[in-house]
């Protein structure tokens, strides 16, 4: 019998105040140790399930569970919730209020009435984990967008959480930014901390996720990122382009470059290092 997922909802539905529903008899895992990437067009529903997967919202039908065992609503749950799932917004300026960069990031910490060694444990660890230590005295409001960010994110791994949901984390960011996040995330991952990305950068998915899950007006399609994302059908449903590294395997395969059994380049470097491998001995 295969171990319960870390996270799951279960026959899922909800909608808003005098709304229609935005997710209906939704089943959705998180698996523990699996990079994933969460898909959708504009008002699918992923904002909505995050929320609900953090415990800022509470399905109207259905359940969510934690290792099987189902979350309770009460202070107690709730608690045990949030350290298990963080959830870091968008937009850093609707996450970030005390004064200065370690204020923030202490925030949570001190909030579980933790010991005041142990808050400072946790708010260095998260500091060094997001490469911003030398900013921990920095006012919150001189930090540059990036920073934001990374504060942002830094508050949420002081709580110690086994699932990390990061709604758009590289958007707005400069292509150095993206890639300096991109190597954060890969170091908490080695930690010990599953990572959920909701993104519309399907480039993006393709190249740093395990899995793929893409929202779609008949639920929720999950599967391993190179195979979902090379889903024509999929990624139509789910309002979605098809990424640049399943368009170039299926033009090399089309030219009979490519054989079906190896796998598409998932980055840049990935291709070059396939020309140069298989595809240039095949060519030479």
């Amino acid at each position: 019998m295969s171990e319960p997922a870390l996270v799951a909802l279960r026959g899922a539905s909800f909608a808003y105040e005098d709304g229609p529903p935005v997710l209906r008899g939704l089943d959705f895992e998180i698996r523990e140790g699996r990079a994933l990437a969460l898909l959708g067009r504009n008002g699918s529903g992923k904002t909505t399930l995050m929320r609900l997967l953090s415990g800022g919202l509470r399905p109207h039908e259905g359940r969510l569970t934690v290792q099987g065992q189902p979350v309770t609503y009460d202070r107690k749950g709730l608690t045990r919730l949030r350290t298990t799932v963080q959830l870091v917004v968008q937009d850093p300026d609707d996450q970030l209020f005390a004064a200065s960069v370690e204020q923030d990031v202490s925030f949570g910490p001190l909030n579980l009435g933790l010991p005041d060694s142990e808050v400072r444990a946790r708010v260095a660890e998260a500091l060094a984990a997001l490469d911003i230590t030398a900013l921990a005295d920095r006012p919150t409001h001189l930090l540059s967008y990036g920073q934001r960010k990374r504060t942002a994110i830094a508050g949420a791994v002081a709580m110690r959480p086994r699932v990390l949901i990061l709604d758009e984390p590289t958007a707005g960011l400069d292509p150095e930014g993206q890639e300096r996040l991109l190597v954060t995330l890969d170091g908490l991952r080695e930690s010990g901390t599953t990572v959920v990305m909701a993104t519309h950068d399907v480039d993006l998915a393709l190249r740093w996720a395990d899995d793929a899950a893409l929202l779609t007006p008949s639920g929720v399609r999950t599967g391993p990122a190179p195979v979902a994302l090379a889903r024509t059908d999929l990624l139509r449903e789910a309002g979605l382009r098809l990424p640049w590294g399943a368009a170039t395997a299926d033009l090399l395969r089309a030219q009979g470059l490519l054989a079906e059994s190896v796998p598409g380049p998932r980055t840049p470097d990935e291709l070059v290092a396939l020309v140069a491998g298989p595809l240039g001995a095949s060519g030479g």
